[in-house]
């Protein structure tokens, strides 16, 4: 007699990434409405939830317990997570350990965030202490000055130059192109990249992640019946370097090889993967933790690997072209990979995907992102 199925991801929701949103939006309703997508493509109803997790920057005053009971749902498990682009990623793991443990039988992760453009420039300008006493009062808000330094650094010690960044950013706009959910379908050539405005050189426009209004979301269950993705390992790190290093490594790198093996599976074993993507150098730095490439070879994966489009990185466009939406922007990635493990992913769908890894990065204080992790993901079949 066979052992009884784990959890896994059954459903996955994403709003369209919005530029210009209605005057009537909110970051409760595009929850509300990722939710509601998740769940029907689930099967589910609302009263089949009994587990909440939630990561946003804009739905206070209100929290988790908040949208919870305007959802009219009746909670075993409520969780909150506010660390960015890797709040996804520390909900995924907290939900599977409470399915796993019985705490709770349907459990929905769920990230979003809704910006005015007051609303943004207030976010970066006392994201914390830091940037609020130290970098703001020096007209450094935003990470665009720090991680055009760091750029700077990648491009001087793995001979990148900007046409390479430029291939990255034009192969995942393919890939948005098949999305309709991206803010950016339109084909990018690398001489509309090359001309983009400078922002902080050497990073253009088109090298900043876009700001949207959006969100995502995933429906775990304790005991799913048909398809679904397990999580086969899932690893973090934390104030990695004690914003001491230098920026192009990321946590990733500590855990990279004890992730593999719990996993049994290495990189190249990967049908699909998704990484953090505020800026081009940050895409490449966790390919690198993750074992896919030496930064010494960054100009020749790049023009081999991903401008062919030959690995699948970033299949739904990445944020560079979907859009940020704020502690979205980690959900982004992992909700690709699973819809591509559903078979869900349409005109963009890998064929005969069944694993893949997404990463998640973010929250900058000084210098560079605290937080990155990472989990594999595969399709089970009942």
């Amino acid at each position: 007699m066979s052992a009884p199925r784990g959890p896994g991801i059954v459903g996955v929701g994403e709003t369209p990434a919005l530029r210009h949103p209605a005057a009537d939006t909110s970051t409760a309703g595009l929850m509300a409405e990722a939710i509601a997508q998740a769940l029907r493509g689930a099967g589910l109803a609302p009263q089949d939830v009994d587990g909440l997790g939630v990561a946003s920057f804009t739905l206070r005053p209100d929290r988790a317990i908040d949208l919870a009971w305007r959802l009219g749902l009746r909670l075993d498990w409520c969780m909150q997570d506010e660390m960015g682009g890797a709040s996804a990623i520390n909900l995924l793991r907290q939900a599977w350990l409470a399915l796993e443990a019985g705490q709770a039988r349907t459990i929905v992760l769920v990230a979003g965030d809704h910006f005015t453009g007051a609303d943004f420039a207030g976010l970066v300008r006392g994201y914390n202490r830091s940037a609020q006493d130290y970098l703001s009062p020096l007209g450094c808000e935003g990470p665009n000055p720090l991680f055009a330094m760091l750029t700077q650094r990648q491009m001087a010690r793995s001979g990148l130059r900007r046409e390479d960044y430029g291939a990255l950013c034009v192969a995942q706009r393919l890939w948005a192109g098949g999305n309709p959910n991206a803010a950016y379908r339109q084909p990018l050539s690398l001489e509309q990249y090359l001309a983009a405005p400078m922002v902080a050189p050497p990073l253009g426009r088109l090298d900043c992640v876009p700001v949207v209004s959006g969100a995502c979301a995933l429906v775990l269950s304790a005991r799913p019946a048909g398809i679904s993705v397990r999580l086969l390992a899932s690893d973090g790190r934390y104030n990695f370097d004690q914003q001491e290093g230098d920026g192009l490594q990321t946590g990733i790198a500590a855990f990279a090889p004890a992730l593999w093996q719990r996993a049994g599976l290495g990189p190249e074993e990967m049908d699909v993967v998704s990484v953090y993507d505020d800026y081009p150098a940050m895409a490449l730095a966790q390919l690198c933790d993750l074992g896919y490439v030496r930064a010494d070879d960054l100009p020749g994966f790049i023009a081999q690997r991903i401008a062919t489009r030959d690995l699948p990185v970033n299949t739904a466009g990445g944020q560079l072209s979907a859009g940020q939406a704020g502690t979205a922007g980690g959900m982004h990635g992992l909700v690709e990979v699973a819809r591509q493990l559903l078979g869900q992913a349409g005109e963009r769908q890998v064929r005969g995907a069944r694993h893949g890894v997404a990463t998640g990065y973010g929250m900058v204080q000084l210098r560079y992102g605290m937080c990155a992790n990472a989990a594999v993901l595969a399709r089970e079949e009942a």
